[in-house]
């Protein structure tokens, strides 16, 4: 299936606060449970965060916010998205290194998980980020069996292991590599 990687923009929230809560549901309801999944995506993904998240990587070469979309006919059967938007990622300068990118966000929709998108999302994520930064790290919550095998098998390493600040006794793994085109 054919997809298009481009910057996400205002219009885009709604979606990417729809694909963050059905991927959290499918991730973390098991760990989580129900309520507080829901908790975390209206605090994490409000709707004005995300305008100033996107607003704030609008025209960067040290950040991006991109969204994934889906062709128009796919033949498939699966529910239709927002406008067929189907996932979407989020990078930042590392605070305390700017030659680390920091990958704040990239979430797919459960119903196309499997088909590339995350992988889209990742690779167009570091092409764009290719001039100003070495190396990709991120965390994922320790219970996220999705994205640890997700992040491992695109050659992410496990640097690091943390407490995580939305729930008791949960833990966070920090994952980093270098960048493609870094020398």
């Amino acid at each position: 299936m054919s997809r298009t990687v481009r910057p996400a923009t205002v219009d885009d929230v709604w979606a990417v606060h729809e694909i963050a809560r059905e991927s959290w549901h499918a991730a973390y309801d098991d760990v989580l449970g129900s309520q507080r999944v829901d908790a975390v995506v209206d605090e994490w993904y409000a709707i004005g965060d995300l305008e100033s998240s996107i607003a704030a990587a609008t025209g960067r070469e040290d950040a991006a916010f991109l969204v994934a979309e889906r062709p128009d006919d796919d033949g498939g059967d699966e529910p239709r998205m927002d406008a067929d938007r189907c996932g979407f990622a989020h990078a930042v300068p590392w605070p305390e290194d700017t030659s680390v990118a920091f990958l704040a966000r990239l979430y797919v929709h459960p119903a196309v998980w499997n088909e590339g998108v995350g992988t889209a999302l990742l690779e167009a994520l570091e092409a764009a980020l290719a001039e100003t930064a070495e190396r990709l790290r991120l965390a994922v919550l320790a219970a996220n069996d999705v994205g640890i095998a997700f992040y491992e098998s695109r050659g992410f390493d496990r640097v690091g292991t943390r407490p995580s600040d939305i729930g008791d006794g949960l833990e966070e793994h920090v994952y980093e590599r270098r960048l493609p085109d870094a020398a």
